[in-house]
C-alpha cells in the first residue's frame, strides 16, 4: 500500500514539476554490480584507480556537467594530474589544440584551436570542463571522429577498419539510432550505414585514451559511447574502466531496476548517478523533426 502511493505521489508530483527535483532517485548512486546505493564519496574512491574513468552524459543537462566538475575536482583532489578527453573535439584538430597550450593560449583561444563547434554543443555547459584542464595543467585530448571521417564511413561503412558486429551489438545500435530518430527508422543501408559510424565514434574514442598511456585520462561523452556493453568500451580492452552513466530520472520511474530495463542494462555501467530530468521541448512532437530529446548518444 505504502508504494502504491509514493508511485501515486509521484505521478501526481511529475505532472507539475517537468524537472523532478522531487523525484525520490534525483541525486543519488546506485553501484549496478552490488545492487546497492552508494555514496559520491564511494564512487569517487572507486574511480580515483580507474585508467580510464568515464563520465556519460545527456548532452543538454546542466546538472550532468556540474557533476561531471565535481567528480574532476574529486579526482584531482585523490588521484593526481589525469588527462581530459572530450567527444566534443574533432581528433583532427588535436596538434592545434597541443599548439595554442604551448603558447599559453587562453580558453577561448583553445575552443578556437580545437575548432569547437559552438552552435552544436553548449560552449558555456562544457567551457567550465576545458577550463579546469587549463587550471589543473592536464592535457586536453580531442577524442572523437572527425565529421569529413564520420561521412567517409556514411558513404563507405567497410572504410571504417572495424570487424563486422556480432548481430546483438549490432541489433541494440540500431535500436538506439532509431530511437534517437524519433522512432523513424531509415533504410537498411542507411541504417548499417549510421551503426558503423557509430562503432567508428567509440574506436577512435578509445584509440585516442591509448594514445597517453603516461596518465589515466577522464572521458566526457554522452551515455551512449559510455556504456560498457556497446559503447567505447568494447574498443579500449583489458583496461580498468569505471563507467558513470548520469541518468535523468522519469515519471513513474521509482527503482533503479526500472531504468535497467529501459535504455540501461546491467551490463552497461558501474554506476547510475540519477539527476532531474533538463526542461526542454521534446523535439519528436514537432513537425519535420527527428533528433532525440537530450542527445545521450
Amino acid at each position: 500500500m505504502k508504494a502504491a502511493l509514493l508511485g501515486a505521489a509521484l505521478l501526481a508530483g511529475c505532472a507539475h514539476d517537468l524537472v523532478g527535483r522531487d523525484h525520490p532517485l534525483a541525486g543519488r548512486v546506485w553501484d549496478v554490480r552490488a545492487a546497492a546505493f552508494v555514496s559520491a564519496d564511494e564512487v569517487y574512491r572507486r574511480a580515483v584507480t580507474a585508467r580510464p574513468v568515464i563520465l556519460g552524459e545527456v548532452h543538454d543537462n546542466p546538472e550532468h556537467h556540474r557533476l561531471q566538475r565535481s567528480a574532476l575536482e574529486a579526482l584531482a583532489q585523490h588521484g593526481g594530474p589525469r588527462a581530459l578527453a572530450m567527444e566534443q573535439f574533432d581528433a583532427e584538430h588535436q596538434e592545434a589544440i597541443d599548439a595554442a597550450r604551448a603558447k599559453g593560449a587562453d580558453i577561448e583561444t583553445l575552443a578556437d584551436a580545437g575548432r569547437f563547434d559552438r552552435a552544436g554543443w553548449d560552449w558555456p555547459a562544457y567551457r567550465r570542463l576545458v577550463e579546469f584542464a587549463l587550471e589543473r595543467g592536464w592535457p586536453l585530448i580531442a577524442a572523437n571522429l572527425s565529421r569529413a571521417q564520420a561521412g567517409t564511413i556514411l558513404a563507405d561503412p567497410s572504410r571504417s577498419g572495424l570487424p563486422a558486429a556480432g548481430a546483438a551489438l549490432r541489433e541494440a545500435l540500431e535500436r538506439d539510432l532509431i530511437e534517437g530518430h524519433c522512432g523513424k527508422r531509415p533504410d537498411a543501408k542507411q541504417l548499417a550505414a549510421m551503426v558503423e559510424a557509430q562503432r567508428a565514434r567509440d574506436a577512435r574514442m578509445a584509440r585516442a585514451l591509448q594514445e597517453r598511456p603516461d596518465r589515466g585520462s577522464v572521458l566526457i561523452a554522452g551515455n551512449g559511447h559510455a556504456r560498457r556493453d556497446r559503447g567505447m568500451p568494447l574498443y579500449l580492452a583489458g583496461s580498468d574502466i569505471v563507467s558513470i552513466g548520469y541518468m535523468e530520472v522519469e515519471c513513474g520511474k521509482i527503482a533503479p531496476r526500472d531504468y535497467l530495463s529501459d535504455f540501461a542494462t546491467p551490463q552497461s555501467f558501474d554506476y547510475l548517478w540519477f539527476t532531474p530530468r533538463a526542461a526542454r521541448q521534446d523535439p519528436c512532437a514537432r513537425p519535420g523533426r527527428s533528433g532525440a530529446a537530450g542527445k545521450a548518444l
